[in-house]
């Protein structure tokens, strides 16, 4: 028989009784099976607890003094929405189960308890928040439609890469990777977290060019009612969402400044406020950083902090680019045809030899990135099982097929053309966005529609 979640995933957990017998019996019962336990007496110690950590289950007495424990479910539900609150009580009836149930409880368990009682309620609530846990992440993979790569490269460059990152995984450091766009820091975040002894708990991405600076605070942090105009209800934010677990923070050079000193100072203390709220809370959370950005020149021209600098690179890991990986190339084309082949219906499909030329002989200064939108893009248009050079455009990298200025075509193809190139030579999206005359941000959508 499997194992449930409880037996191998310690959780959080807040007692809140008003009888010292029972807050230490609950503690030493569940401690001994391995939980981490805050026990209070009543509840204003309740909120300021949940207002300062985060918890993955709570017992509630019913009947806290002069206070009714059922008012506090909702007020710490609010707190903390995915918190799972287990009633306890010595004056049960089905009435009170049902009340406690309806204002959003998510078990009831009367006194007397015996530990056994105990551990199976835990079991209960670990199983669910297990599985919320599981379609969580489904419902990721499902937004990002991704193959699922194997981490197996004939490069020597990248066999390195990939056993550091496996060394690395089991540690605590912060981690920063670095490499061109399109060359994998997201899945490469991904798969450290999961080689991590974090990978039971929630993994988060954040785009931090995305976002404006105050949507990207409030998504990092989260915010209170009313914190800003559109804030119409709490949002607990990605530090609260991720405890116990690991967020990566995507293009983390693109950070405001004032948002570069509110990370390190959670980075050094593990301490936050949300956004509109003077409360500090507390979260351990393990960060992933990615940047194809210089930061060392971005720190020399002040638009990136030295300190912060020096937080996020404990371990640095360096991702080649592709076109330093050639053995790669058709490895990892293989594997791409073979997932949109299955996506797209025509699992049979295959590529032509010429088709293989085409790929090899590519820069790909787009990276993986732009290898994935090249094969789904020729899954798509090629109308039998061979996808052939034809349906890989403009790849071949020979003389004269490069368009030029008065060609028979469209201005669209020339611009993709034309960011790619400069993408390619540039040290950074800043000299990229420099030396084509636009902002970050502009250049961030078109390589979205190009697929660069």
């Amino acid at each position: 028989m499997p194992e449930s979640p409880a037996a191998h995933s310690s959780l959080n957990i807040l007692v809140v009784d008003d009888e010292t017998n029972i807050r230490r019996t609950l503690s030493v019962c569940l401690e001994s099976e391995g939980h981490r336990v805050r026990a209070v007496s009543n509840v204003d110690d309740a909120v300021a607890e949940a207002s300062t950590r985060s918890f993955d289950v709570c017992f509630l007495d019913m009947r806290l003094g002069a206070d009714d424990g059922l008012d506090l479910i909702p007020v710490l539900v609010g707190i903390i929405p995915w918190l799972k609150i287990i009633v306890i009580t010595a004056y049960a009836s089905i009435e009170t189960a049902v009340e406690a149930i309806r204002r959003g409880a998510s078990d009831y368990l009367p006194k007397p308890f015996t530990p056994i009682q105990v551990k199976m309620a835990i079991e209960k609530v670990a199983k669910v928040h297990h599985l919320e846990q599981k379609v969580d992440d489904l419902q990721e993979e499902l937004k990002l439609l991704r193959p699922d790569l194997d981490f197996s490269s004939s490069s020597p460059a990248m066999q390195l890469v990939i056993n550091l990152a496996r060394q690395v995984a089991a540690s605590e450091a912060t981690i920063l990777l670095r490499g061109e766009t399109g060359t994998g820091k997201t899945v490469l975040a991904r798969q450290i977290h999961h080689w991590s002894n974090r990978s039971g708990k929630p993994l988060g991405i954040i785009s931090c060019p995305t976002l404006s600076p105050q949507l990207l605070e409030s998504e990092l942090f989260g915010h209170v009612k009313g914190a800003f105009t559109s804030a119409v209800r709490d949002n607990p934010g990605r530090i609260a969402a991720c405890d116990g677990g690991t967020l990566m923070l995507d293009e983390i050079g693109e950070l405001s400044l004032s948002i570069q000193a509110k990370l390190l100072r959670f980075l050094q203390d593990r301490e936050y406020e949300r956004m509109g709220d003077s409360r500090t809370r507390k979260a351990d959370v393990r960060i992933i950083s990615a940047t194809n950005l210089d930061l060392e020149q971005a720190v020399r021209t002040g638009r990136f902090r030295e300190d912060l600098l020096y937080r996020l690179n404990v371990i640095q890991i360096e991702i080649p680019p592709l076109r330093e990986r050639a053995d790669d190339v058709m490895s990892l084309a293989e594997l791409l045809l073979g997932f949109f082949g299955r996506k797209y219906h025509r699992p049979s499909i295959c590529f032509t030899e010429a088709a293989r030329e085409s790929l090899k002989q590519h820069s790909w200064p787009g990276n993986i990135r732009e290898l994935r939108n090249t094969i789904e893009r020729a899954v798509i248009l090629s109308s039998s099982d061979r996808v052939g050079a034809e349906h890989i455009p403009g790849k071949t990298v020979v003389a004269g097929s490069l368009p030029r200025i008065g060609d028979a075509i469209s201005l669209a193809r020339i611009e993709e053309e034309h960011i790619r190139r400069v993408l390619a030579g540039s040290k950074s999206l800043q000299d990229a966005a420099d030396t084509l005359g636009i902002d970050q941000a502009t250049l961030w959508r078109r390589r979205k529609r190009y697929g660069i």
